[in-house]
């Protein structure tokens, strides 16, 4: 999408719209989880809990936040994300990207243990909102580019939660089971993998490649982007009337 006056304000209410409708997935499956918790006599503290223990809602509510963001900023005129907030919208567009793809390869026809699962709040934060960034990704205006060792920093986070996870997995008990251990996610729950955590371990290392190489894909579109933008305004300088991206 060019970067015109209407260009970037057809994105920004991309943006704030795609963040509503993340918002609203959130909250409607927050609802049902403390709902049926309720219902059931459950803990409602340890539901909430484990409800954002979920890769899944701590990539889309961290999304929603940068969505909102970058959709303010497209409508200050002339200004070009900083290096800061490109960094984080690069990071969340992987999470986002690695949720919609390890949900829909591993998980679809999986229920996990969050309560009740609101289908149309499913398919949002597993399907539209991914596509969504995926598109962010290809033609939002005033992306910036990023250079390689960003893939460090994007990696982070994925691993700060892998290992919360895992040390909090064993001394969490699952009241929906009774099961001594919780986990979000069975491929990291070594009592049902059948090598147990070297299982677990290969998953990882999976996920863990998958990451680093959408990462590596991001970054490498936002730069190609960015090398086209660079050669668009030489060009509109030099008199050939092709204005920047």
């Amino acid at each position: 999408m060019r970067d015109t006056g209407a260009g970037t304000i057809v994105w920004s209410m991309l943006r704030f719209g795609a963040a509503g409708a993340i918002a609203a997935a959130i909250v409607g499956q927050l609802v049902r989880s403390i709902g049926n918790s309720a219902e059931k006599g459950w803990p409602i503290a340890q539901t909430v809990i484990d409800f954002f223990s979920f890769f899944t809602i701590l990539s889309n509510a961290t999304s929603m936040v940068v969505l909102v963001i970058g959709a303010v900023l497209l409508l200050r005129p002339g200004t070009v994300d900083s290096r800061v907030f490109a960094t984080v919208l690069v990071s969340v567009t992987t999470y986002m990207l690695i949720t919609g793809i390890v949900y829909n390869l591993l998980l679809r026809n999986i229920p996990l243990p969050q309560g009740s699962t609101v289908p149309w709040s499913n398919e949002i934060l597993h399907v539209w909102a991914p596509l969504f960034f995926l598109l962010d990704l290809l033609f939002a205006p005033r992306r910036r580019a990023l250079p390689w060792s960003t893939i460090g920093t994007i990696a982070v986070f994925p691993i700060v939660w892998l290992v919360y996870t895992l040390v909090r997995g064993p001394f969490t008990l699952d009241f929906r089971t009774g099961n001594a251990w919780w986990y979000p996610y069975p491929f990291l729950n070594p009592h049902v993998q059948p090598w147990g955590y070297g299982g677990v371990a290969l998953y990882s290392v999976g996920i863990a490649i998958a990451i680093l190489g959408l990462g590596a894909i991001a970054i490498g579109v936002g730069r190609l982007r960015g090398r086209r933008r660079a050669v668009a305004a030489g060009a509109g300088v030099s008199g050939a009337g092709i204005r920047p991206e």
